[in-house]
């Protein structure tokens, strides 16, 4: 993890392009401020607004505060990622919110320590100091992945929710983007985690939002899906240990209700109570089957990681 940016490095080499992406959806009052800030941080990037069906102008604000502005149909942040990524073509991303609530003045040092280290991706870790910016629910969930991917590869981040990062071409173009909503950052940080890419993380500001602008999160929702993609992270990325731990269950329930009959049987050479005995018998042909599922599932899980990491290798290091 990248602690502190590196110095005697200009953020922005000659030659590489920058692309500033900004998913917008109602932030009228703030998405021109970010535009501004952004420009200003990194002069030689082009800003670019992705509007998610604005109903409040969001877009003329934009284009006015000279951003590029282009427009997404389906609803939804993780639509909004896939559009960014597959139409914007640069060297170098920077991805933010557009409700001015990240340190647009950080993004040279991000990027500086992307490239002293050769990285893929770089995480601004929120650092608030105002208690209404960063949600006790939010940091709840944040703490819960971080700990299931931490479990599952080893290592992770301390802000996995993080909006605010830095990537790389290859990992842009590798990236399949496969979440609709606001899980969109966990599924970055799988990706990356999963094909064991060189990341950093650095601390960074994080602010309230302006007023009059509202966050478009739900605590109680939002909660639920961050609770069912740690499920489905588990299931995806570990199949043998999730089916395993399903087929484990279901043999002990096997063994709690056979105790009864092999006692009967030992007692009077008689199984009086066929129901459950069948019961049982079907228990364990669906712990068996479980277990076969796993198995299947991580055969296939490798073979997927194997295709991710030759898309991923297909193109160049951020400095070559």
């Amino acid at each position: 993890m990248v602690n502190a940016p590196p110095s005697g490095r200009p953020a922005l080499p000659e030659g590489l392009r920058v692309a500033v992406l900004l998913p917008c959806y109602n932030e009228a009052t703030a998405i021109g401020r970010t535009v501004e800030e952004f420009a200003q941080a990194l002069p030689g990037a082009t800003v670019y607004v992705f509007d998610n069906n604005s109903s409040d102008g969001s877009d003329a604000v934009a284009l006015a505060a000279g951003a590029q502005v282009r427009r997404v149909r389906q609803q939804g942040k993780g639509h909004v990622v896939r559009r960014m990524f597959a139409d914007v073509d640069a060297d170098i991303y920077v991805m933010a919110d557009g409700d001015a609530t990240y340190e647009a003045a950080a993004a040279p040092m991000l990027i500086e320590g992307m490239l002293a280290d050769n990285l893929d991706m770089v995480v601004g870790a929120r650092r608030s100091e105002v208690e209404a910016a960063y949600r006790r629910g939010h940091r709840l969930g944040n703490r819960l992945l971080t700990g299931l991917l931490r479990q599952l590869f080893g290592r992770s981040f301390t802000d996995i929710l993080s909006g605010y990062r830095v990537f790389s071409r290859r990992f842009v173009k590798s990236f399949p983007v496969l979440s609709a909503g606001f899980e969109i950052e966990t599924e970055m940080s799988v990706h990356a985690l999963e094909l064991r890419m060189p990341v950093g993380e650095m601390m960074t500001a994080y602010a309230a939002r302006p007023e009059g602008s509202h966050s478009k999160l739900s605590t109680f929702r939002d909660g639920w899906r961050i609770l069912r993609m740690m499920i489905q992270l588990y299931r995806v990325e570990r199949p043998l240990w999730f089916f395993g731990f399903i087929a484990g269950l279901l043999t002990i329930l096997g063994v709690i209700l056979g105790i009864p009959v092999v006692l009967t049987f030992v007692e009077t050479g008689l199984v009086p109570r066929f129901p459950t005995v069948i019961a049982i018998v079907g228990l364990g042909i669906l712990a068996a089957l479980n277990v076969m599922t796993g198995l299947i599932l991580d055969t296939v899980t490798r073979g997927r990681q194997e295709m991710k990491r030759l898309a991923y290798l297909a193109h160049p290091a951020p400095v070559t």
